[in-house]
């Protein structure tokens, strides 16, 4: 009796030893699994590629089109190419001057795998032709022509666009005004400086499309893709993004959270069917607004198509919101050098 309960005791630890290597061994796998995917995770969606597959939905290959007529008509003033550096790497970017001599200047700032002109180009005619501002179209880092391999969904984005802010006033007087107008992670950028003591010259910001944080947007984007939420796989990318690119998609990418320390008047525009950054972020970003702030929603428009779905009605709030807080009396004289 004895030793058939020494066998059924000696064998009950047998299985629970057996459950426990099993239990662990799931673990070991699910953690490489998850380490795995993380890694390719972080560089498909932090990593730059330059490569773009061409477009296969009708709406996007017609962008495609309008994207090469506004990058002839911005390319045919005959761009200055300017470059600085930050952190080692050449940034790059294109400046049009204004027609006639003006202290008004507008930086435009692209989103996520794209560049200056592609993104910005629709809006030079607004603002060089019909404004007579002053146009700069900076490259992010790792975008276009800019050098770098790391994406920074704002991060250092910010920091950098602090550098042409003062590359500007550095070349053409204190006295001059900023805008900035970014779309998507160039909105995110575009508020990011805003929300961090930007220099006086910033007066104004258009942000078009852009995230609460880049954690989210991640998460979103990812989900699209897979169908499923991936929270796991998104905690180890951002663990890859604090030790490769040395950020936090959290903490360091996060409008919503620094909106508080918001400085200049801010407008907001979101596409009511945007599928990358919910419309629903727009909302938390106007509520969390401490300064003078306006809002356009364009209900039908996917992620930034609100200026190619509703151009004159974009047109006429940006007007309304710049002479609002902008001195938009004409300045005479010559253009500037």
């Amino acid at each position: 009796m004895d030793d058939m309960l020494k066998f059924n005791k000696k064998d009950n630890e047998v299985k629970i030893m057996t459950a426990l290597y099993i239990i662990l061994g799931i673990a070991a796998f699910l953690l490489i699994l998850f380490v795995i995917l993380g890694a390719v995770g972080y560089k498909v969606a932090l990593v730059s590629n330059r490569h773009k597959k061409p477009e296969t939905e009708p709406i996007k290959i017609w962008r495609a089109g309008e994207r090469k007529k506004n990058d002839a008509y911005l390319l045919s003033h005959n761009p200055e190419d300017l470059s600085l550096e930050s952190h080692g790497e050449k940034m790059r970017a294109w400046f049009v001057p204004a027609k006639s001599e003006t202290k008004k200047f507008v930086i435009c700032i692209h989103g996520y795998n794209c560049n200056g002109p592609d993104e910005c180009g629709h809006l030079f005619p607004f603002y060089h032709d019909e404004m007579g501002f002053n146009y700069l179209l900076p490259d992010l880092r790792g975008h276009g022509r800019s050098e770098g391999s790391k994406i920074g969904f704002g991060s250092f984005d910010h920091k950098d666009i602090k550098l042409w802010i003062d590359y500007l006033v550095e070349r053409f007087g204190e006295d001059i005004e900023i805008v900035l107008h970014g779309i998507s992670m160039g909105a995110a950028t575009a508020m990011l400086v805003n929300n961090t003591s930007p220099r006086e010259q910033v007066k104004l910001v258009v942000e078009d499309c852009g995230f609460t944080n880049a954690y989210d947007v991640v998460k979103n984007k990812i989900k699209t893709m897979i169908g499923f939420e991936p929270r796991i796989m998104v905690f180890f990318i951002n663990i890859f993004c604090n030790i490769l690119s040395g950020y936090d998609l959290k903490k360091d990418c996060n409008p919503l959270e620094t909106m508080k320390n918001a400085k200049n008047p801010v407008m907001f525009v979101h596409g009511g069917k945007d599928p990358l950054v919910p419309f629903e972020m727009c909302g938390e970003l106007y509520d969390a607004c401490p300064v003078d702030k306006e809002i356009f929603t364009v209900p039908d428009a996917i992620h930034a198509f609100c200026y190619y779905d509703k151009k004159e009605q974009y047109n006429e709030k940006m007007r309304s919101f710049f002479a609002k807080h902008l001195d938009l009396a004409e300045e005479k004289g010559e253009t500037l050098s």
